[in-house]
């Protein structure tokens, strides 16, 4: 027995979702060729992905994060407050021939969100790397480590504020040419 069908039978976040109540009705989205987008909120994130995983999307192709210091006016929908960091998730479904990508929002002064783990077990590496190079903590992850700096590393580099080091290049004269 999959780990997957397991979850299913131990309360996992499958039992979260009411049949009657479908999550994504209410979440914003909007249609862009050949790929429609969807904009849950923090609270909805977990939901909306047990959601389509029902709806057939049985591969999480990528997850990743992108930092917005330096861009906050972008663009969201009208109910979607920019935050500085947002955590996009790449959904693909086999059958339907379809993807389906989700960009999740999350502020810099609580850089959280739920972990999609026991829905998706492929992202386990995908969500820690997310934390060492950003910093945002997947909650109920099964091991929230470092995977690419080491343990004892300070920050987290690929924030657009993390001050990068400098090193001084001693260059040898160049040798002489005839």
């Amino acid at each position: 027995m999959s780990s997957i069908e397991n979850d299913k039978d131990n309360n996992s976040s499958f039992d979260k979702i009411d049949s009657d109540e479908n999550i994504l009705e209410q979440v914003s989205s909007i249609q862009k060729p050949p790929i429609e987008v969807l904009f849950p909120t923090r609270e909805q994130y977990l939901d909306t992905i047990a959601q389509l995983h029902k709806n057939g999307y049985e591969m999480c192709i990528d997850l990743c994060v992108v930092d917005y210091l330096t861009h906050p006016g972008r663009f969201t929908p009208q109910n979607i407050a920019p935050q500085r960091f947002e955590v996009v998730v790449n959904l693909l479904s086999l059958k339907m021939h379809k993807r389906i990508r989700i960009k999740v929002q999350v502020p810099q002064d609580d850089p959280t969100i739920e972990s999609i783990f026991t829905i998706y077990p492929g992202v386990e590496a995908m969500e820690r790397e997310a934390y060492d190079l950003f910093g945002i903590t997947f909650l109920n992850h099964p091991d929230m480590t470092r995977i690419l700096m080491p343990e004892d590393w300070e920050g987290h580099p690929l924030r657009k504020d993390y001050q990068v080091g400098n090193i001084p290049v001693n260059f040898k004269e160049a040798p002489k040419t005839r």
